[in-house]
Order: C-alpha cells, then sequence, then structure tokens
C-alpha cells in the first residue's frame, strides 16, 4: 500500500531524512517512534506530498508521488494533525463536509449524511453544531479523526494526535484510533504513546537520525529490541510514563 525506497531530505544545510525504506501492507497499522528531531513527521509529510522529497522513492497505492499525482496520492492518503487544523469558524459538521463537497463534488445532502455518520462514529454527533473553540482538545482531534474519513481514505496519517491533548483526553482519541485499526484501515501513526503501539499496532519503525534504525512486529520489536539504541530508547520513554 505505501512503499519507500532510499528517501532524502534536507532543509537548506540539514538532512532530516538520509535513506528511509519501509514498507506497509494495506490493513496494517504502523507506528514510528523515536526522539523528538529524527524525522518522523517528516516521513508523514513526504507520504502525503506535504514535503516534497529530495532523492529515492514513495509510492502510494502502486502510484510515485510526485507533484503531478498529488490530487491521486491526496484521494488514497488523509492526514490527522497535531494541532488539529480545524477551520475555526465552522461547526465540526461543517468541518468533516468540507472536503466532500469541495474536493471528492459531493452533493451536500449526501455529505451531510455521511459526516454524521462518522461523527456517531467517533462519538460526536452530539457535537456537530459545536465551533472549535468550543470543543476540548480530545473533542477537537475527534472531529479531525472524522473529517480524515470523510474523504474515504485507504490509509490514514497521523502525526502525534494525542501529544497536544491534556492527559485525560488521550485514552477517547486513542480509543477512536484503536477502532479504526480493528476495522481495517491503514494507518502510520507517530507516537510517543508505547502502550499504545503495543496493543494497536501490528509493526514498530524505530526512526533515530533520518534512518530507521529499527523495525519490526510491535510484540517483538518491544519484548526483544536489537540494538542498544533502541533499547535505551524505550527505557528512558518508559521511565518517563
Amino acid at each position: 500500500m505505501i512503499r519507500l525506497r532510499h528517501v532524502r531530505k534536507s532543509f537548506g544545510a540539514c538532512a532530516v531524512l538520509r535513506d528511509v525504506s519501509f514498507d506497509i501492507a494495506a490493513g496494517e497499522v504502523a507506528c514510528l517512534i523515536g526522539p523528538s528531531g529524527s524525522g518522523k513527521s517528516t516521513i508523514l509529510r513526504c507520504v502525503n506530498g506535504l514535503e516534497s522529497h529530495d532523492g529515492g522513492s514513495i509510492e502510494v497505492d502502486n502510484v510515485l508521488v510526485t507533484p503531478r499525482s498529488l490530487p491521486q496520492i491526496r484521494s488514497a492518503v488523509s492526514m490527522v494533525f497535531q494541532r488539529f487544523n480545524l477551520f475555526p469558524h465552522r461547526t465540526a459538521l461543517e468541518n468533516v463536509i468540507e472536503g466532500p463537497v469541495h474536493v471528492l463534488r459531493r452533493p451536500i445532502a449526501e455529505a451531510r449524511e455521511h459526516a454524521m455518520a462518522l461523527l456517531e462514529k467517533v462519538g460526536m454527533a452530539d457535537h456537530a453544531d459545536a465551533l472549535p473553540r468550543q470543543l476540548s482538545g480530545g473533542q477537537q482531534q475527534r472531529v479531525g479523526i472524522a473529517r480524515a474519513l470523510a474523504m474515504e481514505p485507504r490509509a490514514i496519517l497521523l502525526d502525534e494526535p494525542t501529544s497536544a491533548l491534556d492527559p485525560e483526553r488521550v485514552g477517547e482519541v486513542l480509543e477512536v484510533i484503536r477502532g479504526l485499526a480493528e476495522g481495517g484501515m491503514t494507518m502510520i501513526v507517530v507516537t510517543h504513546e508505547i502502550a499504545f503501539a503495543r496493543e494497536a499496532a501490528d509493526s514498530i519503525l524505530f526512526v533515530d537520525g533520518g534512518t530507521i534504525a529499527e523495525q519490526g512486529p510491535a510484540n517483538e520489536f518491544l519484548a526483544n529490541p536489537k540494538t542498544e539504541r533502541t533499547r535505551l530508547f524505550l527505557r528512558r520513554v518508559r521511565h518517563t510514563l
């Protein structure tokens, strides 16, 4: 479903991605973990074409990510952002129907019906008429997930979806993501929630210094990391929990 081969990306003289290669199968949930600044979010932004990669190749559903293919790529892959990125002057429902109406050209009545079903799915139907400022961070993030699903993607990229939330709101968003995983949605999730990765991920990729330092099935990766660098990172993360 998603394939990266020797992907490189620099911002000026700073090499953020040095040589990134991995495959994500349809229906797989992969978690990217690693220290801040290691390149995790940049990987997602390159997959969705929000950043152009400097070298190597990225394929989504057998389509190369290039400037010309971006409309096709973004119809296949939706993004959920760390800071929600909802339109502040539009209600939860209006945020969700924006893409289907203006990008997919769905009739408004059809888009509204589908949006209400998605808000119900993420536990936000009762807040359909609320503006973002009237919602908690967790509620805004759940609307953001509904908005991503409204584009009918084949995969979703989630960039630290709980890092901007108060601790008591983290669980409600992770529960929605777990439900998507159980439903077979292909997902790449940048996260620091190791317990969530253990429970929901099929695979874990440890990003360090712009490369994939280690990867493997979630349970095996967490129980028996192969490199000292990975073991040190996991010890530090667990110590702060």
